[in-house]
């Protein structure tokens, strides 16, 4: 009796350890953040990888609707309005579907974040669709990488990439109307940013003459501030 309970105790640890196995995901997922604009972009997607196949045409069909990474599907976070494809696309959590084809790809923002098949896919959920051109590249990316690229305060590239197909997607964002309405509103308070607002209304192409009489202050309030005084002399030769 004491043996068989000996051997259900080890019976039953072998099944909690087999249990409690954790193996590295053959399509690791990435969860990219990127501050852009006044807010971010937040993009998760799984990173399947070439292992020798031959990917476009064959594991990822060309003219097929695809979740665009595998496993779970791949979303986008926008944190505020982005407009893409020339359409205004609100703050909120979308998914980003392809259609790979051998010269180009259609890259779809969708209101649907769930899809992981072809047949899940429903058309009518497209917010927009923008057509990018395949660029060929002489190194392979063996891990399927989506990433930012070319960051400015108001406009972005998301690069899809893969074996040796690249593929871009513009994004822009309209900051200067919130800016100047912060900036209005800020500059009446007890400590008003003179320096930030003047520097922004200078590089902007905003009125120099009220930039220069926020330098002033500037300047004022902080007499030995070099920084300031470099950007005071920008603005009078301006």
């Amino acid at each position: 009796m004491k043996k068989l309970l000996i051997a259900a105790i080890a019976a039953c640890s072998f099944i909690i350890a087999d249990a409690q196995l954790k193996t590295p995901a053959p399509s690791p997922t990435q969860t990219v953040k990127q501050d852009f604009g006044l807010s971010s972009i937040e993009l998760v997607y799984s990173r399947p990888a070439v292992k020798g196949r031959k990917i476009f045409g064959d594991i990822v069909p060309f003219d097929a609707v695809w979740r665009t990474g595998a496993n779970s599907a791949t979303t986008l976070t926008f944190g505020d309005e982005v407009t893409i494809g020339g359409t205004k696309v609100p703050a909120g959590k979308y998914g980003l579907l392809t259609i790979p084809g051998k010269k180009s790809w259609t890259i779809i923002i969708s209101k649907q974040t769930d899809v992981t098949s072809p047949a899940a896919y429903k058309k009518d959920m497209d917010l927009i669709r923008v057509t990018s051109d395949v660029n060929t590249t002489k190194a392979a990316t063996e891990s399927f990488t989506i990433q930012f690229a070319n960051v400015k305060p108001t406009s972005c590239d998301l690069y899809i990439m893969w074996d040796k197909s690249v593929v871009v997607l513009p994004i822009a964002t309209d900051i200067d109307a919130k800016i100047m309405a912060n900036i209005n509103e800020v500059i009446k308070g007890e400590k008003p940013p003179y320096f930030q607002a003047a520097m922004y209304y200078m590089e902007n192409g905003k009125d120099l003459n009220q930039a220069l009489t926020w330098f002033n202050k500037a300047a004022e309030a902080q007499p030995d501030a070099f920084w300031v005084q470099h950007q005071w002399a920008n603005c009078l030769a301006k």
